[in-house]
């Protein structure tokens, strides 16, 4: 707690020694409480919210490079007078810097090379000063390369300077002459789309579907500023990586039954060897005729439906342990397998029974149908060991952890992957959480406390949690009474496949319940909640803005499992927009053909003002900054420190 004056308590003066190693005097205090307090005043930065992306990572990656749409029109107005071929090759190339520099410059002579070179250049340059005005030169410092940031501090330099268009030439020769142009080309190709977008937040579902959820995540570690809220597909493969065997036997049953196996075994270094052995030993002669992958590949059909099939069988067996461990969740009705009459060939689900449309269980044992047979336990065992063994598993998982959690606040908008647990009456919904019963925000905290341990200790019950945060009833990230993979793969009564969402996800239409969970998490009621997790159904003429007008879904079906388009909500300084993006034809396209995604642009909200850094969440980060060095300088003129 600071005291007005010259007063200052022992706690606070702990905390201004530590401040005193970076601001060695009052000047240097000062100096910075003036630059934060200017930065306060200029516009906030585009925020770019997505969500469920779901392994399409080719897609992603465009609707990273072309800003969401918005590089195009800034490039349009830039050069309206250039002719229009001129802006579709500058787009090209910060769309696509290596394949177009690739396609066009080895065929030129040195001089045209060197013509082409300084023209694009002059012109990317024009785009980052523009980018550049709109916000802190602290911020431009942050985005420009370390290995290149003095020269280019003085090619942004040039068009305010006497030096003239000389001076960038004869940077530009010496980098022609090492062979070096088109590396220089591609940082500050960078250079203009991390300046383009402040920051990229990813609501939920990196995973699953698409095929390389690898990828996504890679090409998110190369952006500047990105915030995850975890989605249930993230921590499933979280909780994978951490070694729990329910979500390595998921992680492997849902990649098989999408024909997604390259992502483990390419991009992770993941052996399916075990699985594929227990398919030869064990289900060689299984139709798996339930289990029949979607799409192709290079492994036989019928194998990869016997690897879907005993990853599933696995998965079942695991997860009814799992259940027994935690009655305190009430699942004890999904332990579905130990309904199972294989004599009769049935199946128990809700009192009622069905019809299996698969009888052949090699490794259930009626006596004990949870059970691991031995075979299964050896295979799970190398497998377990394998995603252990995985480094870029692990960095993934970890990047995943410190730079995400549950929810999220941006220009008062509360963000999170699924739902707000709550009843008919629409009452936040309790569970316990480390032994406490937790509803609201304090479920959400709590959450991020449990995966960020699991991170550290592994703990199996912590494991176990996540497991439940992938599909349990009071999941934040679910929100449904129940996932019906074992009744979509066995039962043909459709009735049985029906999952029951909460109770949320019909109140989001009532402004009033809207504005309730926006003060919960600290929004005005003015603000407005943004999740994904249930895609649009674009094609029936559903709305992403709930009926309310403080509510919107941003899944919107980015994968083609669901429909490939795919939403990105996007908080500028003078506006609120939905682009709804379209299908993506491939990168080759992109650089040779022009092909683009244009989305189709919503405006949501329009500022009479536009907003500023104090008006955001940063800006009051920011302010308490200020408060802090102010008391800073404070002591050093009352000679405390």
């Amino acid at each position: 707690m600071a005291f007005p004056g010259s007063t200052f308590n022992e706690t606070e003066l702990a905390v201004l020694r530590v401040l005193s190693r970076r601001f060695k005097d009052g000047d240097a205090a000062t100096a910075e409480i003036a630059r934060l307090t200017a930065e306060l005043t200029l516009p906030k930065g585009s925020v770019h919210i997505l969500s469920d992306v779901h392994g399409e990572d080719v897609k992603l990656r465009h609707v990273i490079n072309n800003a969401s749409g918005t590089l195009r029109p800034l490039v349009d107005r830039l050069f309206s007078a250039r002719p229009k071929a001129d802006r579709e090759e500058l787009l090209s190339l910060l769309f696509y810097p290596a394949e177009a520099l690739q396609r066009s410059l080895p065929t030129l002579s040195l001089s045209d090379r060197r013509a082409l070179v300084l023209r694009l250049l002059v012109d990317l340059l024009a785009v980052v000063r523009t980018l550049a005005s709109r916000t802190s030169i602290q911020r431009v410092e942050e985005v420009l390369p370390n290995d290149h940031r003095e020269i280019l501090r003085e090619m942004l330099h040039e068009s305010f300077s006497a030096r003239g268009p000389a001076y960038v030439a004869a940077i530009v020769d010496p980098l022609l002459g090492q062979g070096r142009e088109a590396t220089f080309i591609r940082m500050v190709v960078r250079v203009v789309r991390n300046l383009a977008v402040s920051e990229i937040v990813v609501a939920g579902d990196c995973f699953d579907r698409g095929p390389r959820g690898d990828r996504v995540i890679e090409y998110l570690r190369q952006q500047p500023r990105v915030t995850f809220t975890w989605g249930n597909h993230d921590v499933a493969w979280l909780g994978a990586a951490l070694g729990s065997e329910a979500l390595i036997a998921h992680v492997l049953r849902i990649s098989a039954r999408y024909r997604r196996l390259s992502q483990l075994e390419e991009g992770y270094g993941l052996t399916m060897q075990p699985l594929e052995r227990l398919v030869r030993t064990v289900y060689a002669e299984d139709p798996a005729d339930c289990y029949r992958p979607h799409g192709t590949g290079l492994r036989e059909t019928l194998v990869v439906a016997r690897m879907q099939k005993a990853a599933a069988v696995i998965q079942f067996k695991l997860e009814g342990q799992l259940i027994a461990r935690h009655p305190e969740w009430g699942l004890n009705h999904r332990r579905l397998l130990r309904t199972i009459d294989l004599n009769r060939g049935t199946i128990v689900v809700d009192g009622r029974v069905h019809d299996l449309l698969d009888r052949s269980f090699p490794t259930i044992d009626p006596a004990d149908p949870e059970a691991l047979s031995e075979d299964e336990r050896q295979c799970l065992d190398r497998l377990r060991t394998s995603f252990f063994s995985s480094p870029l598993l692990w960095e993934h998982a970890r990047f995943l952890v410190a730079k995400g959690s549950s929810w999220a606040r941006r220009d008062d908008h509360l963000i999170f992957h699924g739902c707000v647990p709550v009843d008919e009456a629409g009452q936040f919904l309790s569970l316990v959480v480390d032994g406490e019963p937790r509803s609201g925000r304090a479920l959400f905290d709590a959450i991020d406390d449990v995966v960020s341990r699991a991170l550290k200790e592994r703990a199996p019950e912590d494991l176990d949690f996540l497991w439940y945060l992938w599909n349990g009833p009071l999941s934040p990230m679910f929100g449904k009474d129940r996932i019906t993979t074992l009744e979509r793969d066995l039962i043909a009564d459709v009735s049985a496949h029906h999952e029951t969402k909460n109770p949320y996800f019909t109140l989001i239409h009532d402004a009033a319940f809207c504005e309730r969970v926006l003060e919960e998490f600290g929004c005005s009621r003015a603000g407005m909640i943004v999740n994904g997790h249930v895609p649009v159904k674009i094609a029936a003429g559903e709305s992403p803005v709930k009926r309310g007008g403080n509510a919107i879904t941003i899944d919107g079906a980015f994968s083609p499992a669901y429909g490939d388009h795919g939403y990105t909500l996007v908080l500028e300084s003078g506006r609120t927009f939905l682009a709804r993006h379209h299908h993506f034809e491939s990168v080759e396209a992109a650089v040779r053909d022009g092909v683009d995604i244009i989305p189709t642009i919503a405006t949501l909200r329009e500022f009479d003002e536009p907003r500023r850094i104090e008006d955001t969440e940063e800006g009051a980060r920011m302010r308490e900054d200020i408060a802090l060095l102010t008391r800073l300088v404070e002591a050093y003129r009352h000679h405390r420190l």
